[in-house]
């Protein structure tokens, strides 16, 4: 393999990763895919690729999957917005993983790296949002502050250590393909199929198709400017009741319920109530003091003319986004049944 053409892709097994490794494969361009578990060839059949160890918290490992590598998308990192600990499960994890991936790309005189931030990192205070309004002042959740600190931690490095740098920040991903285990996104997806979303939280999600964000990043590389970063999602946010009236419509046969509306007071105990539960049975809580208290009411609406115009991003519209995800979810439900 040439180095000017090789790319490194990170989390490669992940619905993004392999979705991208996929993109680049029929683009003619050669794929390094990193995985931490070698031993899963299942999300690699048929696909000519390399598949190599790598962990974004094992420098080593990082420095020897980049070797000869010219462009370096870094996808891998913990995407959850829940955990026992989540300081040293997220935060520490994807801020220490970010700065081991771009020292080891300087070692491994990587050319070019596509960092795959999140709009978890953009500031919401100021509208409309855009790239340019800065970094989220929003301290309460890990996962948001990790991508926010790690953002800017891959950029000063990428300056430091002269390496080119474009980051990309996604919307929640979801489409008419999954790959085990579900994400965070499909999981709330599931929850409104199966109808367990019972209270109207008032809660919006900014829907991408995977593939789009994937065709982003691969844009990114070959259209990117340096040291810019640019939102890969939809102008326009859903709520999950007007998520929840699309399930309807899509599968009247099904026993979806709308989500009845209750004071905030009850949704604070709600998940209270949840949380509480949740330190018992060590799984994630469907719904989190921290997620009202952040997250309801809050707008998901972006400017993306800066990646329309620079990148040539044409995403799929949310509705359709949506109504492809919950076709896939229910004819893989059917066939496993």
């Amino acid at each position: 393999m040439k180095k000017q053409n090789l790319a490194l892709v990170t989390g490669a097994n992940g619905h993004l990763g392999n979705n991208l490794v996929r993109l680049l494969l029929k683009k003619g361009i050669p794929v390094r895919a990193s995985v931490r578990d070698i031993t899963n060839k299942a999300p690699f059949e048929g696909l000519d690729c390399e598949v190599v160890y790598a962990d974004m918290t094992d420098k080593k490992s990082m420095v020897r999957a980049l070797q000869d590598v010219h462009t370096f998308y870094a996808v891998g990192a913990v995407f959850k917005l829940w955990a026992k600990n989540p300081k040293e499960e997220i935060y520490d994890v994807n801020v220490q993983g970010t700065r081991y991936m771009i020292e080891a790309a300087a070692e491994a005189c990587v050319q070019k790296i596509v960092y795959i931030s999140s709009i978890a990192a953009l500031n919401y205070t100021k509208t409309p949002i855009t790239e340019d309004n800065g970094y989220n002042p929003d301290r309460r959740d890990m996962y948001y502050n990790s991508k926010s600190d790690g953002e800017k931690l891959a950029f000063e490095l990428a300056k430091k250590l002269n390496i080119e740098l474009v980051a990309v920040l996604p919307s929640a991903m979801i489409g008419s393909t999954a790959f085990k285990p579900l994400s965070t996104s499909y999981n709330i997806i599931d929850l409104i199929l199966k109808g367990k979303v019972p209270v109207e939280t008032n809660i919006n999600i900014n829907w991408i198709n995977v593939k789009d964000v994937a065709e982003g990043c691969y844009m990114a590389a070959e259209k990117g400017l340096n040291g810019e970063r640019y939102i890969l999602a939809n102008e326009k946010s859903i709520s999950l009741r007007e998520t929840t009236i699309i399930a309807k419509q899509l599968f009247p046969n099904l026993n979806i319920k709308l989500p009845v509306s209750v004071p905030k007071v009850v949704l604070f105990f709600v998940a209270a109530l949840m949380e509480s539960v949740s330190k018992i049975l060590g799984k994630a809580p469907v719904l989190t003091i921290k997620d009202i208290a952040m997250f309801s009411g809050l707008k998901q609406d972006f400017d993306i003319s800066k990646a329309r115009h620079q990148l040539g991003f044409n995403p799929k519209a949310p509705r359709q986004v949506v109504e492809e995800a919950m076709l896939y979810l229910v004819k893989m439900q059917r066939k496993s049944n």
